[in-house]
């Protein structure tokens, strides 16, 4: 059974810093390119971040960047999410995703999302 299970949101000031986690399990996360997306209230699912499967290249769109950094360990079959100098606009659900392409297969997972608020 595919779980992604996310940990690690949270209610955080401006300014400070989160750490998700997304731990997976019943396929071979080494096969994978990992990403975080997140959904704010009344907006459309947006990509934060992205690495390829064995951790050489990242992406991330240009509202995080030099903000947050995606990381993952194989040996854990975990993806990180460390954010810094959070805004309130990055209030969202924080949702991990696992991504395949094989022989013009597209294998895709889902978490059930962590939210993270960014408040005074």
């Amino acid at each position: 059974q595919v779980q992604l299970v996310e940990s690690g949101g949270g209610v955080v000031q401006p300014g400070g810093s989160l750490r998700l986690s997304c731990a997976a399990s019943g396929f071979t996360f080494s096969s994978y390119a990992m990403r975080w997306y997140r959904q704010a209230p009344g907006r459309e699912r947006e990509l934060v971040a992205g690495i390829t499967s064995a951790g050489g290249s990242t992406n991330y769109a240009d509202s995080v960047k030099g903000r947050f950094t995606i990381s993952r360990d194989n040996n854990k079959n975990t993806v990180y999410l460390q954010m810094n100098s959070l805004k309130p606009e990055d209030t969202a659900v924080y949702y991990c995703n696992a991504l395949r392409l094989r022989l013009g297969v597209t294998y895709k997972y889902w978490g059930q999302g962590t939210q993270v608020t960014v408040s005074s």
